[in-house]
């Protein structure tokens, strides 16, 4: 594999699910014309990632992992021969999810994700986290390849990525809603850099309620021999309208760059990191409203 191209459907929701079907559909299509291996939808499509407050209402827009809407993106994927990663408010019990399914391009279902980190502090607060972080290898026109996901506020913990990556993740799908400004721009930067992995954040366009576009995709290749000093592992970083954005990974230099350079795994030291996994919280950081963690 040389070269991998994810597409970054920076794109408005419609008014109702069927809409946002339609046009997830005419836009996965207008990215195989483009060249893509990878079509990535924004967080929560098929609700617009308009999540209600009321929990029967939640519920009642929530869709099973087989839905209609769902299955329909996967038997695109095979009829244009390419990946499809779609999100959605997913059917869970006793609350719902905050979901995305990787479809391959034969059309299997080769990843299934649910948010671990849910904005608990918000309306998120009643959505059922996700229990794991997964990664999928992937057949692509281009050869195989190892992705990851995680969604929006994943990024903000290290621990997401580096999850990812211990299990092998070379690209690492990232579905968003919220502004991205310098900061969260950074933690992306940040979480390709010291994993050594690609990493791709596809975000809703300005117009949507909290979103400026701004999708982002970085190579986490701080060096090349070719060149003097570092580089900015930035391959594109979308404007704030609406349209699909190509993120084109070097898949072989990248995977050469993991061969040498120090970062990843290479010289971890995790018999000194068993405070990680304490869940003993002290202030500064006890919030009322936190579903884990043992409050000092």
């Amino acid at each position: 594999m040389n070269n991998l191209k994810v597409a970054l459907l920076q794109l408005l929701p419609e008014t109702n699910l069927c809409d946002n079907l339609n046009k997830g559909l005419e836009y996965c299509r207008k990215a195989k014309d483009m060249g893509a291996d990878i079509a990535l939808f924004p967080e929560m499509w098929s609700i617009g990632y308009d999540i209600p407050e009321n929990v029967d209402e939640l519920k009642a827009r929530a869709l099973s992992a087989d839905s209609e809407f769902v299955s329909s993106f996967g038997k695109l994927a095979k009829e244009l021969n390419m990946a499809i990663g779609i999100t959605f408010l997913e059917k869970y019990d006793p609350l719902p999810r905050n979901t995305l399914c990787l479809f391959d391009r034969f059309g299997n279902k080769i990843l299934t994700y649910a948010k671990v980190h849910t904005c608990d502090f918000d309306v998120e607060c009643n959505l059922t986290p996700g229990d794991d972080f997964f990664v999928a290898d992937l057949n692509t026109l281009q050869g195989n390849v190892k992705v990851g996901a995680m969604i929006c506020y994943d990024r903000e913990f290290p621990e997401s990525a580096r999850i990812l990556m211990l299990k092998g993740a070379e690209i690492i799908l990232v579905p968003n809603a919220c502004p991205m400004e310098i900061n969260r721009i950074s933690q992306l930067r940040a979480r390709a850099y010291e994993n050594m992995v690609g990493i791709a954040t596809v975000n809703y366009p300005i117009g949507h309620p909290n979103c400026n576009g701004h999708s982002t995709a970085f190579d986490g290749m701080a060096y090349r021999p070719s060149e003097k000093g570092s580089r900015d592992t930035l391959i594109i970083e979308a404007g704030e309208r609406e349209g699909i954005y190509i993120a084109d990974f070097p898949i072989q230099e990248m995977r050469e760059y993991r061969s040498r350079e120090i970062h990843g795994n290479a010289y971890r030291r995790p018999q000194k990191y068993k405070l990680l996994i304490s869940e003993h919280v002290e202030e500064p950081f006890i919030r009322e409203n936190s579903r884990y963690g043992e409050r000092g």
